[in-house]
C-alpha cells in the first residue's frame, strides 16, 4: 500500500520507522532534560554469556543509559555481554565472580560503588546476589539492592540465600507471573517480590540480512516446498522434540540452534523411519541469530526453565509461529491457539500434532503471525520494561 503525500511517494509500512526517526531522539533528550537527578545504579552478573538473559540486561543498561541515568556493570571482561555493551553509554567494570566468598569480588563492589556514587546494585545471577550483600555487609556500604531472577526457581539454596532475599535485600524482580508464583512456593515472600516483564527492541530486526539469509538457505539445502522447524535454545529439553519427530510420518527440517546432539538423541535419531533433515549449529551469535528465524515456517522451545524467553520474543517479532511448553514464563508470553501455540511437559505426541497443525493450517500460522508480532512489538515492548524498572528503582532509592 502507497499513500501519496505533496508528490511524494511513502510506503505506508515505513511509517513506523519515520516516527522512530522523529521520535526517539526526542523522546531520549526529554528523558535526559528529565533526570536531572539520574540513578546510579550498577547491574553485577558473572555470567552474560550465550543467552537470552545477555540480551535482556544490555537492553535494559543501554535503554537506562539512553534515559540519562548512570549506568555501570560489573562483568568478566571475556564476556560476550562485555562485547555487547561496547560503545554503548554503560560504564564496564571488569570482575571476578570466583565463588560466592570471592573477596576480591566484594573489594571491586566495594570500589564501584565509592567510585561511582551508586545508590542501587541489581545483581542478576547467582554468585553476584550473594557478592553483593556481603560486600555491603563487609564496607557498611549504603546502597539498595534488587535481584532479578530470570529464570525458574528450582530451589532458593538453603536457609542462607533465603536469609538474603528475605531480609538483606530491598526487592527482587521476577520476570514474569510464573518466577513470581516459582519465589513464593521456595519461601519468598510475595511482598518482596515485583513482576517486571522482559521486553525486545523494535530497532534489532532492523538488522536482518537478506545475503546472509539466502547463504543460509543453501547451506541447509532448502527448498520451497520444505517446512521448517526452528529451535534456538542452549540445551532445554529438545530431546523431546526429537522424540515427537519420530512420530510425524512426514518429513520435516529442524534446525537446532545452540546445541549439539547428545548421545541420546543420536541415537533416537537413527531410529527415524521417516526422512527428517536435522541440522545441529552449536553456536550463532546474537545478530546472527535473526537470519535464521527467516527460515523458519515455526519456532519450538520445550524448555521448563525460562522466565520469559527471548527466543520466542524474537520469533513473534519476526512473525515465526510458535510453540512452547506450557510452563513457567511461557504462560505468561502465550495464550493457546490466539498468539502461539501449548503443549504440556513431555506430551510427545501433542508436539507432535502441534507441529502437524503449524504445517498443514497455513490459516492458523497467519494469526498466530499477526497476533504473536503485536504481543512481541507491543505488549512486551523493551521500552516498557525499561519504564517499568526506571520507576521501581526510583521508588526503592527514594521511598
Amino acid at each position: 500500500m502507497f499513500i501519496h503525500q505533496k508528490n511524494t511517494l511513502i510506503e505506508a509500512n515505513s511509517f513506523p520507522k519515520l516516527l522512530k526517526f522523529v521520535y526517539q531522539p526526542t523522546f531520549i533528550l526529554f528523558c535526559i532534560i528529565k533526570n536531572l537527578n539520574p540513578l546510579k545504579i550498577l547491574f553485577l552478573t558473572y555470567q552474560g554469556d550465550v543467552a537470552g538473559s545477555t540480551n535482556s540486561i544490555a537492553y535494559l543498561a543501554k535503554g537506562l543509559a539512553e534515559r540519562g541515568h548512570e549506568i555501570h556493570i560489573g562483568i568478566r571482561r571475556e564476556s560476550l555481554l562485555w562485547s555487547l555493551l561496547e560503545g554503548s553509554a554503560v560504564n564496564r567494570i571488569p570482575m571476578t565472580f570466583k565463588g560466592k566468598f570471592d573477596l576480591k569480588n566484594w573489594r571491586q563492589i566495594r570500589d564501584a560503588v565509592q567510585n561511582h556514587g551508586i545508590q542501587l546494585i541489581n545483581p542478576q545471577s547467582s554468585h553476584d546476589r550473594y557478592t553483593s550483600v556481603f560486600a555491603k555487609w563487609r564496607y557498611g556500604l549504603d546502597v539498595k539492592i534488587i535481584h532479578t531472577r530470570r529464570q525458574m526457581p528450582k530451589s532458593m539454596g538453603g536457609p542462607l540465600q533465603l536469609l538474603l532475599y528475605n531480609r538483606y535485600t530491598d526487592g527482587i524482580v521476577a520476570v514474569g507471573k510464573q518466577v513470581k508464583e516459582g519465589l513464593i512456593k521456595v519461601g519468598i515472600k510475595e511482598k518482596n517480590i515485583a513482576v517486571i516483564y522482559n521486553g525486545t527492541p523494535t530497532e534489532k530486526y532492523d538488522q536482518i540480512d537478506i545475503d546472509r539469509v539466502s547463504a543460509l538457505q543453501k547451506k541447509f539445502k532448502l527448498q520451497h516446498e520444505d517446512f521448517v522447524l526452528g529451535c534456538v535454545s542452549r540445551i532445554k529439553n529438545q530431546i523431546q522434540i526429537i522424540k515427537a519427530l519420530k512420530l510425524i510420518k512426514e518429513p520435516i527440517t529442524v534446525i537446532f540452534c545452540g546445541i549439539e546432539p547428545t548421545a541420546e538423541m543420536k541415537e533416537i535419531i537413527s531410529q527415524y523411519s521417516t526422512d527428517h533433515k536435522l541440522h545441529f549449529e552449536a553456536h550463532v551469535d546474537s545478530p546472527e541469530i535473526l537470519n535464521y528465524y527467516k527460515l523458519f515456517d515455526a519456532n519450538i522451545l520445550a524448555s521448563t526453565m525460562e522466565g520469559l524467553s527471548q527466543a520466542l520474543l524474537e520469533s513473534m517479532a519476526l512473525e515465526v509461529p510458535v510453540t512452547a511448553t506450557a510452563f513457567a514464563g511461557n504462560l505468561d508470553l502465550i495464550e493457546d491457539g490466539v498468539n502461539g501455540l501449548l503443549f504440556e511437559d513431555g506430551d510427545i505426541e501433542k508436539i507432535a500434532e502441534n507441529v502437524l497443525e503449524l504445517k498443514h493450517n497455513q490459516a492458523l500460522r497467519e494469526m498466530l503471525k499477526t497476533n504473536g508480532k503485536e504481543t512481541a512489538l507491543v505488549t512486551f515492548n523493551i521500552e516498557n520494561t525499561i519504564s517499568n524498572y526506571e520507576e521501581y528503582f526510583k521508588n526503592v532509592i527514594h521511598p
